[in-house]
C-alpha cells in the first residue's frame, strides 16, 4: 500500500498542474451542479403559468402516477440531470489517467519509474485510483451540494423524494465509482498504447459516447431511467470493470513500452 499511495501522490503532483485537469476537477461540476438547480428553478416558475407535459415525458407518467403534472415534468427532468452528472466520474478520471503513462514518458520520468521494484500491479492501482478517486469524491461532493441546495428550487417534497430515492441514491453511491473505474483503467490502457497525451485523451473520451446516447434516447421518451435499469446497469459495469482491469494488465508491458517509444 505504501507504494501504491507512493504512485497517487506522484500522479496528484503532476496532473494537478495542469490547467485543464484543475478546470475539469473542480469548476465542471460546479457548473453540473448549478445547471440542474437553475432550470429546476425555471421549471417550478413556468409551470406555474401553462407549461404542459410534452409528448415525449408523458411516457414517464408511469413513475409518478398520482403526482400534478408539474411534479411528472420534474421529476423528468431530474433523471436528465442525473445523467449529467454521471458525465463527471467519467469525464474526469480520463482527464488524469489519460496523462498517466504517456505524460510520464514525454517528460522522461518513465523509465525511473519503470526501472523501480514496483510491480505492475501496484504501477496500475497507483495511477488508476489516482484518477478514479477525484472523480467519485467530486460527483459525490457535488451530489450532496445539489440535494442541500434542492429546496432553494422551491420543487415539491415528492420530487426531493425521488431525488434521494433508490434510482439517484444507487446510479451515484455505485454507478459512479463503477464509471470511474472504467473510464481510468480504459484511459490507462489508451495511454500506454499511442505517443501523444492529447491523442490518448481523445480517444479515451469515446466513453462518453453511450452515455450521451442514453441521454438523448431519453430526452426523446425512448427510455426511462428507473431502478430495473440502474440494476442492470450495475451488473454490466461490474462486467466491463473486471474486463479491462484483466485486459490492461495483460497489455501493460514495461519492457515493450519502454522500446517502443525510444
Amino acid at each position: 500500500m505504501d507504494r501504491i499511495r507512493t504512485i497517487i501522490d506522484k500522479e496528484w503532483a503532476e496532473v494537478f498542474k495542469n490547467r485543464l485537469v484543475l478546470f475539469t476537477v473542480t469548476l465542471l461540476p460546479l457548473l453540473f451542479t448549478a445547471m440542474p438547480l437553475i432550470i429546476l428553478s425555471n421549471i417550478k416558475m413556468g409551470n406555474s403559468t401553462g407549461v404542459e407535459m410534452t409528448d415525449s415525458s408523458a411516457g414517464f407518467t408511469q413513475n409518478c402516477a398520482g403526482l400534478p403534472s408539474q411534479d411528472c415534468l420534474q421529476i423528468l427532468m431530474s433523471n436528465e440531470f442525473l445523467l449529467l452528472f454521471m458525465i463527471l466520474p467519467v469525464m474526469i478520471p480520463i482527464t488524469i489517467a489519460a496523462y498517466s503513462i504517456v505524460g510520464e514518458k514525454t517528460t522522461h520520468s518513465l523509465e525511473p519509474l519503470l526501472a523501480t521494484p514496483i510491480s505492475t500491479i501496484e504501477l496500475l492501482a497507483g495511477k488508476t485510483l489516482a484518477a478514479i478517486l477525484p472523480g467519485v469524491v467530486a460527483t459525490w461532493g457535488c451530489f450532496l451540494i445539489f440535494i442541500l441546495l434542492l429546496p432553494v428550487t422551491g420543487i415539491s417534497q415528492a420530487v426531493r423524494s425521488y431525488i434521494t430515492g433508490p434510482t439517484w441514491l444507487m446510479a451515484i453511491t455505485i454507478i459512479g465509482p463503477l464509471m470511474a473505474v472504467l473510464a481510468a483503467n480504459f484511459a490507462v490502457i489508451v495511454s500506454s498504447r499511442v505517443n501523444d497525451p492529447r491523442v490518448a485523451e481523445q480517444f479515451s473520451a469515446i466513453l462518453l459516447v453511450p452515455l450521451l446516447v442514453v441521454l438523448f434516447l431519453q430526452i426523446a421518451g425512448v427510455i426511462v431511467v428507473n431502478v430495473q435499469l440502474v440494476l442492470l446497469g450495475i451488473f454490466g459495469f461490474i462486467v466491463l470493470d473486471c474486463f479491462f482491469i484483466y485486459l490492461g494488465s495483460k497489455l501493460f508491458q514495461r519492457e515493450n513500452i519502454l522500446t517502443r517509444w525510444k
